[in-house]
């Protein structure tokens, strides 16, 4: 009796190489746009870069604010300092300073002469403060 071999069907080898095709290219799809692929590290590098310049602003400023809290330490205080601060609460001044007056709502300087400013916007200012 002569046996006879039973050819594999042609489908099954076609469904079997386009089920793996799909896969790759589900794989090549995620590889170049999915959340860690090559567009997203591009933009996390991006972000990175960006929070990086944020934080060293911000270590700035906090560097910044560490050195006005030292200058203001009992034990090194700077006699400089103590002195403008006690002439500006006291609205006083040496012979030799030169006064610039500042408007406190805007921080710009008052421009114009002194006999105006002391009549007009300098009054008005300073009731406004003891208000």
């Amino acid at each position: 009796m002569s046996t006879r071999l039973k050819r594999p069907a042609f489908w099954r080898h076609l469904m079997l190489t386009l089920g793996l095709v799909a896969f790759q290219g589900y794989l090549g799809f995620n590889v170049v746009s999915g959340q860690f692929g090559i567009e997203s590290q591009r933009q996390m590098h991006a972000d990175i870069e960006e929070l990086k310049a944020q934080s060293g602003a911000l270590q700035a400023e906090i560097d910044a604010y560490r050195h006005r809290v030292e200058l203001f330490n009992p034990a090194r205080l700077d006699p400089d300092i103590v002195s403008e601060r006690a002439r500006a609460l006291l609205s006083m001044a040496q012979a030799d300073d030169i006064v610039v007056m500042v408007d406190p709502k805007s921080g710009k300087p008052l421009s114009g002469s002194s006999e105006e400013l002391a009549s007009g916007k300098l009054t008005e200012i300073i009731e406004d403060d003891i208000d």
